[in-house]
């Protein structure tokens, strides 16, 4: 990437220097680790108050915020291959690609430390129904025999889903506060419908083509030196099926959706955190890492958006 002086990629350039790391590497790394640190020093004195599976809740806005502001560093260091993706008929490309990463970068904050989450929330959630409009969806119909552009196309919704599920869920608050609007019930659906078609399609795909990463099923294969990675994909298949059929029918839609957030976290530590390890400084490893951590976070806000009032 060409980096012109004085830049916002060349100012971070510099910064990552000392490191021996790209800058969009160090900065996904630097960014992400802030996060973490935040997030848990919020969410450690919160789980005394919570009971039973309520205490994985907290989880699901830690890993959507990390995975969010890590993509959103990426958009000051890439700035040139991200205004690429724009479509031609949208102006200022360069100015969306820094507006949008800022927009990430600060709602992921906002998420960690709670504060304007709700307002956060709703406005990626709006941001990633209006990338799968403008940009995914015009593309995978271009190329509808393609099973990876539907992948990319429902990711995106997934991700949608789960920012407006945090947004009408208690836990976007200190104060614990759900979200009272008319027409409440009917929103609820939106985040299950948004994450259940995605699950159930990345279920079935999944057990179709095993061999490809668990998750989100991406054009990549599983290394082969992970072991146990067949079994692994056939059983994050088998429960994205169920889950997503529970999602979108609405039948044991929490618990469906908790149990799909725990085995993607399961696949997060048996193939994506190896891959990370075994090249930490690989931005693919990082971006599928933190890919599926997202939607790891998607699900599990799914599931606190259809919870129970705090005893």
């Amino acid at each position: 990437m060409h980096i012109i002086p004085g830049s916002v990629p060349a100012v971070l350039a510099l910064a990552s220097m000392p490191f021996g790391m790209t800058a969009t590497v160090f900065w996904m790394y630097a960014y992400g680790l802030l996060l973490l640190l935040a997030g848990i020093a919020m969410i450690v004195p919160q789980l005394p108050r919570e009971h039973g599976v309520d205490k994985v809740m907290p989880l699901g806005r830690l890993f959507y915020a990390m995975s969010l502001g890590v993509f959103g560093t990426e958009h000051f260091t890439l700035t040139a291959g991200i205004a690429g993706l724009i479509p031609r008929w949208i102006p200022a490309h360069m100015f969306w690609a820094y507006a949008v990463g800022l927009g990430f970068v600060l709602a992921a904050l906002s998420f960690v430390v709670l504060v304007q989450a709700r307002l956060a929330a709703a406005l990626t959630g709006m941001t990633f129904l209006i990338f799968v409009c403008v940009m995914d969806l015009p593309g995978t119909l271009r190329h509808p025999d393609n099973r990876f552009f539907w992948a990319l196309a429902l990711r995106q919704l997934a991700f949608s889903g789960g920012a407006v599920a945090f947004a009408i869920s208690r836990w976007s608050t200190r104060e614990q506060q759900p979200w009272q609007a008319p027409g409440g019930a009917a929103w609820k659906a939106v985040p299950r419908f948004f994450v259940g078609l995605p699950a159930l399609f990345y279920g079935v795909e999944q057990l179709l083509h095993p061999a490809y990463v668990p998750g989100i099923p991406l054009n990549k294969l599983t290394p082969e030196w992970i072991p146990g990675s067949v079994f692994l994909a056939i059983l994050v298949g088998v429960v994205s099926v169920v889950a997503g059929a529970c999602l979108l029918v609405n039948r044991k839609a929490r618990m469906a959706a908790v149990a799909l957030g725990l085995t993607l976290l399961l696949a997060m530590l048996w193939v994506y955190l190896p891959m990370l390890v075994a090249a930490p400084r690989d931005i693919v490893a990082l971006n599928y890492f933190f890919d599926t951590l997202m939607f790891c976070g998607a699900v599990l806000l799914t599931a606190g958006a259809m919870d129970t009032p705090p005893r």
